[in-house]
C-alpha cells in the first residue's frame, strides 16, 4: 500500500459507525501527512494494536505535538527521525445520533403471571444512541472490523436490552393484564437500566421506547374476553364467566341445529 499523505474518509450511506484505514492490516505514514476529521466524526490512532489517541473535527498535521503517545513510542525507535515513515491504523468513528433502531426478543421470553401462570411473551421497539467514547468503543466492540455498521450494533445490543426488560417485567408487572398501565413507565425505567449497559460500551442511550408487549392468541383471547366483561376482579369470577359464556354459545348452536331439524321437517 502506498504512502498515506491524506488520511479521511466519508460516509455516503448514513448507517456506518466505525470505518478503518486500512480495513485490514496496517497502512505507513508520516509525520506532517494530513488527518482530516469532518464534523460528527473522531479519529482513533492505533499502532500494534494499542489505541493511542482521539482527535476530533479539523484537519490535523500529524506532529509531535498533536500525538504525543505514538511520538514516544518511535522515539525509541532506533534510527527514528522526522520523516521516517512508521505504520498505524485509523478508525474513524461517526459522532452522529442514530434513531430510529429497532429490538425484539427473537424467541419468546417466558413471563410468571400472577393469574395465568407461565406466559410467552414478544416484545418489540426502537432506540437512539450515540457514540460517546470513540475509543472505548472501537475497543470493547468494534475490534479489527474494517466496517461497523448499525445493522451491527442492532444486532449485538438486541439481547442485552431483552435481558434487562425481562427483569423489569418480573419486577414491575404482576400480571400481564396490567399491561397497558405501565408502558411509558417501563420504558424510562429500561432506558436508566440499559443505558448503564451502554455506558460500559461507550454509546449514550438517548431514548428507549417499547412499542408493544404481545401474549400468544390464545392468552390475547382470554385478555379480549376479561375486558369485554368489564375487567372481573379475580380469576375465579372470570371463569365463571368463561364458563357461563360458554353454556350460552352451546345454547345457541343447539337452538341453531333444533331450527335447522325443523325447517327440514317442514319441507318434506
Amino acid at each position: 500500500m502506498a504512502l498515506l499523505q491524506v488520511i479521511e474518509w466519508f460516509d455516503p450511506s448514513g448507517d456506518v459507525l466505525v470505518h478503518r484505514i486500512p480495513e485490514e492490516g496496517s497502512a505507513e505514514t508520516t509525520y506532517g501527512s494530513q488527518l482530516v476529521v469532518r464534523e460528527n466524526q473522531s479519529a482513533v490512532f492505533f499502532r500494534d494494536g494499542k489505541a493511542l489517541d482521539v482527535l476530533g473535527p479539523g484537519r490535523h498535521t500529524l506532529s509531535t505535538q498533536n500525538i504525543p503517545l505514538l511520538t514516544k513510542l518511535l522515539t525509541r525507535a532506533v534510527g527514528f527521525g522526522d520523516k521516517s515513515p512508521f505504520r498505524v491504523e485509523v478508525y474513524f468513528v461517526n459522532m452522529k445520533v442514530f434513531t430510529n433502531l429497532k429490538w425484539g426478543t427473537r424467541e419468546p421470553v417466558v413471563f410468571r403471571d400472577g393469574e395465568l401462570g407461565l406466559v410467552r411473551l414478544r416484545a418489540f421497539g426502537n432506540y437512539t444512541l450515540r457514540v460517546k467514547e470513540p475509543m472505548l468503543f472501537v475497543n470493547t466492540i468494534v475490534g479489527t472490523q474494517g466496517i461497523y455498521r448499525t445493522e451491527n450494533i442492532q444486532d449485538y445490543l438486541k439481547d442485552v436490552i431483552v435481558a434487562r426488560l425481562n427483569d423489569l417485567l418480573g419486577e414491575q408487572l404482576d400480571t400481564i393484564f396490567n399491561l397497558p398501565k405501565i408502558y411509558d413507565e417501563l420504558g424510562v425505567a429500561a432506558k436508566v437500566r440499559i443505558g448503564g449497559d451502554f455506558d460500559k460500551y461507550g454509546l449514550e442511550l438517548i431514548d428507549f421506547f417499547v412499542q408493544s408487549i404481545t401474549p400468544p392468541e390464545e392468552v390475547q383471547k382470554i385478555i379480549d374476553d376479561r375486558s369485554a366483561m368489564g375487567a372481573v376482579g379475580d380469576m375465579g369470577k372470570f371463569m365463571q364467566f368463561k364458563a357461563a359464556k360458554a353454556m350460552g354459545d352451546a345454547a345457541k348452536s343447539e337452538g341453531a341445529g333444533g331450527a335447522a331439524g325443523a325447517g327440514m321437517g317442514v319441507g318434506v
